[in-house]
């Protein structure tokens, strides 16, 4: 597998980044938009791990898990009642959570392919 291809990981990439920079246009609050420049750049991170080294699945588990940090971090952090805001770390929780999921098959094909060193 080659460095810097796997699309589901630019994806996620583009998730983190997008969630980051979204309290400069949306309606947000102190506690909202820690939680999503702190989560943003953290997922941004993970992915270009990910695409340095495409045969790690650390960091897809690690994008699965920041995926699910997103979806529940409206309740968590208390800013459910922020629709906007709310709703852009639903998606892109679900977004993140889907590439990390799609990413796995490859790395599994990827791995079982390879030859067995002697």
């Amino acid at each position: 597998m080659q460095k810097w291809t796997r699309w589901q990981d630019w994806v996620t990439f583009a998730a983190g980044a997008y969630a980051a920079l979204s309290p400069i246009w949306t309606d947000t609050d102190n506690t909202a938009t820690w939680t999503m420049v702190v989560l943003g750049v953290v997922t941004a991170a993970v992915s270009l791990w990910a695409l340095a080294k495409p045969e790690d699945r650390i960091s897809e588990y690690g994008l699965l898990l920041l995926g699910l940090l997103f979806i529940a971090s409206p309740w968590g952090m208390g800013f459910n009642d922020l629709d906007a805001m709310a709703l852009t770390a639903w998606i892109v929780g679900a977004v993140t959570l889907v590439a990390g999921l799609l990413a796995l098959p490859e790395i599994d094909r990827h791995l079982h392919r390879a030859p067995i060193p002697h």
